[in-house]
């Protein structure tokens, strides 16, 4: 610089890395950017590197809840959906979900599942069919998104199977229920 003052009315341009000169709004923003895992340092979306980490048995269980008509949970209860044995075929896609997470959510890592356990159950007082998942691993990262992925497309499917008798069903309540191991320890939902 030559030394000058700039003109009046302006400002010298702040620096990179200036947090002084950065609008209040920006600085919150950055700051939150930097608590968080899966963000970098330039606000970009990256994979949390966990190699250092040591593998401990993990747990994690969720659950969700489809909203039907009356008759659709009938037609699930009688089995007459035309495509099949609506429970069965969602439990195996809720299974089969949780296997390929990492497939469906970019920045998770694929996990070597040691169990997977999906259960529906119909509620007549919803009306509708609850869904949860235990899903467990023996690895250096949770299983938090395997089990609310096993929830979320297990659901799905019995809305695949049912839309005939109902296009109107309402996937809701999806939440993580509990998650054990790991340096962050034990969740519990509360209710």
């Amino acid at each position: 610089m030559t030394g000058r003052k700039p003109p009046r009315g302006r400002s010298r341009r702040p620096l990179a890395g200036d947090d002084a000169a950065k609008p209040a709004k920006v600085q919150k923003r950055q700051a939150a950017t930097r608590k968080l895992s899966h963000v970098g340092s330039g606000g970009e979306a990256r994979m949390v590197d966990v190699g250092a980490k040591p593998p401990t048995a993990r747990r994690a269980r969720a659950e969700g809840r489809i909203r039907m008509s009356a008759a659709a949970l009938e037609a699930i209860r009688a089995s007459a959906i035309k495509k099949g044995d609506v429970l069965a075929i969602a439990r195996v896609a809720g299974i089969t979900a949780a296997k390929r997470t990492a497939d469906l959510i970019p920045l998770c890592h694929p996990l070597p599942l040691t169990d997977v356990r999906v259960d529906l159950s119909l509620d007549p007082a919803l009306p509708g069919i609850r869904a949860e998942s235990a899903v467990s691993t023996i690895a250096q990262t949770g299983v938090e998104m395997e089990a609310l992925t096993a929830v979320s497309v297990a659901l799905l499917t019995v809305y695949d199977m049912a839309k005939s008798v109902d296009k109107a069903m309402v996937v809701e309540g999806v939440r993580l229920l509990e998650k054990t191991g790991g340096k962050s320890g034990t969740y519990r939902a509360v209710d």
